[in-house]
């Protein structure tokens, strides 16, 4: 059997909830090798962040090569990317590269409020990586930060997607997460605008689901789904993980990533 892969780039979360743990989870529940390339440290629990230890550029662009120099990559998904040497590194090795798919959750700011891509960052993340994205997944708070505007209603999260997309993405997906009220998500292939409607789930156990979210549409797409069809199977299986989260921990809880392979193995009910 040639399994299908991807490689995430991202930082390391060491209560297994988001970045790359999170990833590789998201991979084997979809039946997909996973790769990884850790850009950052983080000492983190379902509380919050104590602190981060960003990796060398240099062994960044090393983790890279090794893996592109022996391995197929199907689709790539890139997470926390807290500095500029840190981007530019995973640019210069990608543009060499040239993975077909490549999926950019530009991951700003915390849960708990800590800031995982420093703000001087910001433009470069924009200029570099955003163009080579595949798809690019901000949440409202992030889209705003991309486009220097305040979003609202449907109507801002459209001329966002629009706004973003003009800057490089070939496809942009806001998500809606943030909303007041329900948390419907906007995808956009630079034509039309493909509605995701999504009652919120009453729970605190959300830690890492952007990450998991950006992770399973780079799954899919490894398994040859077109990228509507990858962002509604994603958005399939983050809501089943997020609706059966795990309540693990003294703050905010992980979503459960192998819910659906319990069942079926009969682990769980």
């Amino acid at each position: 059997m040639k399994i299908k892969t991807a490689l995430t780039i991202a930082g390391s979360d060491s209560s297994g909830g988001a970045g790359i743990q999170a990833d590789l989870k998201t991979f084997s529940a979809h039946g997909v090798y996973g790769m990884s390339v850790i850009t950052a440290i983080t000492a983190q629990n379902t509380q919050g962040i104590l602190g981060i230890q960003d990796v060398d550029p240099d062994i960044i662009e090393k983790q890279i090569k090794a893996i592109f120099d022996d391995l197929p990559v199907n689709s790539v998904k890139i997470g926390m990317v807290s500095q500029i040497e840190t981007i530019q590194a995973i640019y210069n090795q990608l543009t060499r590269y040239q993975p077909k798919f490549i999926v950019l959750d530009p991951v700003m700011i915390s849960k708990s409020g800590h800031h995982l891509l420093k703000p001087k960052s910001i433009q470069t993340l924009i200029k570099f990586l955003l163009p080579l994205a595949t798809i690019i997944t901000p949440n409202l708070p992030e889209a705003e930060v991309i486009t220097q505007k305040k979003i609202h209603t449907y109507q801002d999260m459209e001329e966002a997607a629009n706004k973003i997309y003009t800057m490089g993405a070939k496809n942009v997906f806001i998500k809606g997460g943030h909303r007041k009220e329900d948390a419907t998500d906007i995808l956009y292939d630079g034509q039309k605008f493909i509605y995701f409607k999504q009652q919120r789930i009453d729970t605190q156990n959300t830690h890492g689901t952007g990450c998991t979210l950006s992770s399973a549409i780079a799954a899919n797409l490894a398994l040859g789904f077109p990228i509507e069809k990858a962002v509604e199977n994603a958005k399939k299986y983050i809501t089943i993980a997020i609706n059966h989260s795990l309540d693990i921990g003294k703050g905010v809880g992980p979503t459960h990533h192998f819910y659906e392979l319990y069942q079926k193995s009969g682990i769980i009910n």
